[in-house]
């Protein structure tokens, strides 16, 4: 991969084998003011006062994660806002400026990477089981939400792509603990173009069960499918350590029968809702976007599509766009928080 404005010294530390954490470590640090100083409007948030704390915590299966929270500088946040990131991202880089936009509109965002991914401990990009992921997620939210400071805030979860599958799992695990939940383009449904034949699927599976590493799953280049507007998504790759490689086999059968599970599932769903979806989106596909919003079982839930969006609403978009998203995204957790207040004794 090479970089415009990257120096030899530079070109070297993105080059190294990023299997490992301490690689990715070194990547981000190298790259982090690099990152928050291109040209893109997640970046132009003024983050003067907001409080920034980044941690790194052993969790029960003694594996090292990464989270990061961000939060109001003067006030109390009106609400917790919980993260879970897609599969070829991080919670730094774009998310970044998505959580200062949340935090300098007055909540508490908190975010973290999963095993494998980003600034947590694990083999890059490798999902050994999708359920155990959940798990990580729910223990370490849980943790946070105990703290003192933030117990009574209502809680919501913001999901993104595979994120949003992560997120609409932890709510069936835990079905009456959140207040609601924002999913972008959520990983319900993997589109059809952007999986094997039924034929590849079965020797893959075959394969997984004695490689389950390895990198053998086709796939089309994500950043094309996913950001509509052409100069973002050469920003993309900024991405440094985001896992842009092809899937690895047990990874990519997790996520397919993630998938499938929450497809017949879907009427278990019971929390407010705020669905957000691409009509163009090529990645996951928006007609089960839709099939959420119909089978769901809870009453208050909204779904917006956006005309000609691709995947990435507030990474990839044109700036008119993203900010029509962010919009949307605050005027939900505005009128939620509100009712949470209004409802409690």
């Amino acid at each position: 991969m090479k970089l415009e404005g990257v120096d030899n010294e530079l070109q070297k530390i993105l080059d190294a084998k990023m299997d490992e954490v301490g690689a990715r470590k070194r990547a981000r640090e190298a790259f982090k003011d690099i990152q928050l100083g291109i040209d893109h409007i997640l970046f132009k948030t003024p983050c003067d006062g907001l409080k920034m704390k980044e941690t790194y915590e052993v969790n029960s299966r003694g594996v090292e994660i990464f989270y990061k929270s961000w939060l109001p500088g003067e006030s109390k946040p009106k609400a917790a806002v919980f993260f879970c990131h897609g599969y070829g991202d991080t919670c730094t880089f774009f998310f970044e400026g998505v959580a200062r936009k949340l935090a300098s509109s007055g909540y508490g965002v908190f975010a973290m990477d999963y095993p494998g991914f980003g600034l947590s401990e694990g083999l890059h990009g490798f999902i050994p089981s999708f359920d155990e992921l959940v798990d990580d997620v729910i223990e370490q939210y849980s943790k946070i939400r105990e703290n003192p400071e933030f117990h009574s805030l209502p809680s919501f979860l913001f999901g993104e792509s595979m994120g949003g599958a992560v997120a609409l799992k932890v709510h069936l695990k835990q079905p009456n603990a959140w207040d609601g939940a924002i999913l972008g383009a959520p990983m319900c449904k993997i589109a059809d173009d952007m999986v094997p034949s039924k034929l590849v699927t079965q020797i893959l599976i075959g394969i997984a069960n004695v490689l389950p590493k390895h990198k053998l799953v086709p796939q089309k280049d994500l950043a094309d499918a996913a950001f509509r507007d052409l100069n973002k998504r050469k920003q993309a790759a900024y991405n440094v350590i985001a896992y842009k490689d092809k899937p690895r086999l047990r990874s990519a059968l997790e996520m397919l029968r993630t998938t499938q599970e929450i497809e017949r599932r879907l009427n278990e769903v019971s929390l407010p809702l705020l669905i957000l979806h691409g009509d163009a989106d090529t990645v996951t596909d928006p007609s089960v976007s839709k099939a959420l919003y119909e089978k769901a079982s809870c009453s208050d839930k909204k779904l917006k599509l956006y005309n000609d969006a691709y995947h990435a609403l507030l990474a990839g978009e044109p700036d008119e766009v993203i900010i029509q998203v962010f919009g949307d995204i605050i005027s939900w957790l505005d009128d939620h928080s509100l009712k949470h207040y209004q409802s409690s004794p």
